[in-house]
């Protein structure tokens, strides 16, 4: 299943970033600390290039500690890039931020040459719940659902430091296809636009092979690593409850039972890939996309050639 997902005031907000990056001095991008690779938008890669980039990894409370150090480090060896973890429902930490951003673009700061910065990111990463804490009130509303910002705002830190906020957007196209099972899995994809099941599947998939411990305490199931990921969404399914006629297992239900606590934390600090394992994903998609692009184009060629909107090649070369 290919999981896409583009609402069209995701196209008003690409339009309102293209105009807006031209007077922006640092571009912000929020990512999912248990989804960095996947959560990291190429859409905003490409419309803020050349700008300088932090990458805040969010969430870092729900994410596993020891991939967080490697995709902080990951971000920190990229040119024009700096990169830090945070947890957006902590103060302290929160005003890094602004630290960070004066060290990208040591140049800007007081009143004649303020610091105008970019924040953006994917839906329901928690820009507005990060920027609430910056403010020190609630400058924006919050809420556990993909699409809650829906117009851009500008929100003053500081007399030189000028936030501009914009509403969560991903990409037309989704061309790894793991990034669209974490990005459901996450809560960044509207509900309608998947499968609960299949991608509590994929989910439970990569859990059983690397957080198999944690699954097992949650659900209090031994020999996880050894199940097929239908055992083991049955397996939950029925030691949380989720019957139905028969004493069989609803699957709907175990679904989401598994999707919610994984995205609540319950199940322990999970992240769903590593700087490694994106990079395998993402050549095999753009390998993949490639490919489909080659069969696409021929299509067309045929296409034109059959309502004889061009001449078919040999009678060109004939001629």
């Amino acid at each position: 299943m290919a999981i896409q997902w583009f609402p069209g005031h995701m196209h008003l907000t690409k339009k309102a970033i293209s105009e807006r990056i031209k007077n922006i001095d640092v571009v912000v991008e929020l990512l999912d600390a248990r989804l960095p690779g996947s959560s990291a938008n190429p859409m905003l890669a490409e419309l803020t290039a050349g700008k300088p980039a932090l990458k805040v990894l969010n969430k870092q409370d729900l994410a596993d500690p020891a991939r967080t150090a490697l995709w902080l480090a990951h971000y920190n060896a990229q040119p024009g890039t700096r990169a830090l973890g945070l947890d957006a429902s902590v103060s302290a930490p929160a005003k890094a931020l602004a630290q960070a951003c004066f060290a990208l673009a040591p140049t800007r700061g007081g009143n004649v040459k303020p610091m105008r910065v970019l924040i953006c990111g994917i839906p329901n990463v928690g820009k507005s719940t990060l920027i609430n804490t910056l403010t020190g009130k609630r400058a924006t509303k919050t809420g556990d659902e993909a699409g809650i910002t829906k117009l851009e705002q500008r929100i003053s830190l500081a007399d030189d430091f000028y936030l501009y906020d914009t509403p969560g957007v991903l990409w037309p196209r989704i061309i790894v296809a793991k990034s669209g099972y974490n990005l459901a899995a996450s809560g960044a994809i509207g509900r309608n636009a998947f499968n609960e099941e299949e991608v509590a599947l994929e989910l439970l998939d990569y859990l059983k092979t690397h957080y198999a411990i944690l699954v097992e305490a949650r659900f209090k199931l031994e020999g996880v690593a050894t199940m097929t990921d239908e055992e083991l969404l049955e397996a939950i399914g029925r030691k949380r409850g989720a019957l139905q006629g028969g004493q069989r297992v609803n699957l709907q239900k175990a679904a989401e039972i598994a999707i919610y606590d994984f995205r609540a934390g319950v199940m322990g600090r999970i992240t769903l890939e590593t700087p490694g394992e994106f990079a395998e994903w993402l050549a095999a998609g753009e390998k993949l996309d490639a490919q489909r692009q080659v069969k696409k184009d021929a299509i067309e060629l045929d296409r034109k050639i059959r309502f004889k909107k061009i001449p078919r090649p040999d009678s060109r070369s004939s001629s």
